[in-house]
């Protein structure tokens, strides 16, 4: 019997006896920068964010854009939380849901995929349709899909065109960025990217070795929070890169790794007292974390999208709340504190 084609929707290839999710590379990597050459200036709302609010990568653009003062500058729209066969489409026009502008494409209102815009570039394009994607509305080009570059454009490229309080908002002070690129390198690849090899795995042996790496990681972070003299990684004085890129997996870890994923040797609420409270200070103490987050969107695309791991796409219903308030904790977590 011949095998069946690769469909968007599997995350392991068919065939492969390792069983190991393997993450593809971004392909668009072009930069905005603030030179007198560049080929993309910064430019009030020459460019457009196109994100899910369902995934880690594309939040933290959503939140550095926010951070940074970026909202009249940089316009975006979020896809619908559910992916398909042609990956992720827009909303449309009768569909109301959560969340600021998931709506059709407002640049391109004939388009009903974002493989559309891929394939306006690249007839011939083979990767995936990823979020986020920036996007140049001038040049009508993609100017990068690789999350991680997106957001440090954010920082420094449009400082001009900014209120001074957010050009004083530096995400990756000089003192701090050796300590940063360290802490990413283990962070990405065991609790990032972590979690999608623990629960994309197709076999035990990669699913174990995933999981077990994810959370010697999350007990490194417990005690780099421990010891961090202020309420943020590194002790730095305010959010830094290394408390974005953390935030997005952490905050959508109880409500949908924990089971979805099978990373259930512990949960964040009950089980690590200082991330916990970590994100909670950061979901209610700051807008752009908060705001950005939209527990319908994540737990609806993990649980419907994700055929190949949840076949009869039902949602959990729990955990509640989503996110506990910041002055409230778990009975048994209540209990422990009074000993």
């Amino acid at each position: 019997m011949a095998e069946k084609s690769a469909s968007i929707t599997d995350w392991v290839k068919r065939g492969d006896k390792s069983g190991e999710f393997k993450r593809q590379t971004s392909v668009f990597r072009s930069w905005i920068e603030n030179k007198s050459d560049a080929e993309f200036p910064p430019e009030k709302d020459r460019y457009h964010l196109y994100v899910s609010y369902a995934c880690p990568w594309a939040h933290r653009a959503l939140i550095v854009r926010r951070l940074k003062g970026l909202e009249g500058i940089v316009g975006f729209t979020s896809v619908h939380w559910h992916m398909g066969e042609k990956g992720w489409r827009f909303a449309t026009s009768d569909e109301k849901l959560p969340g600021e502008n998931t709506t059709p494409d407002p640049v391109h209102p004939e388009y009903t995929h974002l493989r559309n815009i891929y394939f306006a570039q690249n007839p011939d394009y083979e990767g995936r349709f990823t979020v986020p994607t920036l996007y140049d509305k001038k040049k009508n080009v993609i100017v990068s899909n690789e999350s991680s570059e997106i957001i440090r454009m954010f920082y420094y490229a449009f400082d001009d065109l900014v209120e001074e309080k957010y050009k004083k908002l530096d995400l990756f002070p000089e003192s701090l960025r050796k300590d940063i690129e360290d802490m990413n390198d283990w962070v990405y690849n065991d609790i990032n990217n972590g979690v999608y090899k623990s629960g994309f795995a197709t076999t035990e042996e990669a699913y174990t070795k995933a999981v077990t790496t994810l959370f010697s990681s999350l007990d490194r972070v417990e005690a780099s929070l421990a010891s961090s003299s202020t309420p943020f990684l590194l002790s730095s004085p305010q959010p830094s890169e290394a408390d974005v890129r953390l935030f997005t997996t952490i905050i959508r870890f109880d409500p949908v790794y924990v089971q979805h994923f099978k990373c259930n040797i512990r949960d964040i609420r009950s089980g690590y007292p200082h991330l916990h409270k970590w994100m909670r200070e950061l979901y209610w103490g700051w807008s752009a974390f908060g705001e950005t987050t939209e527990f319908e969107h994540i737990k609806k695309h993990y649980t419907k999208s994700h055929t190949q791991i949840n076949q009869f796409a039902i949602t959990p219903v729990g955990p509640v709340p989503d996110i506990l308030p910041l002055d409230e904790e778990l009975p048994s977590v209540k209990f422990a504190l009074k000993k």
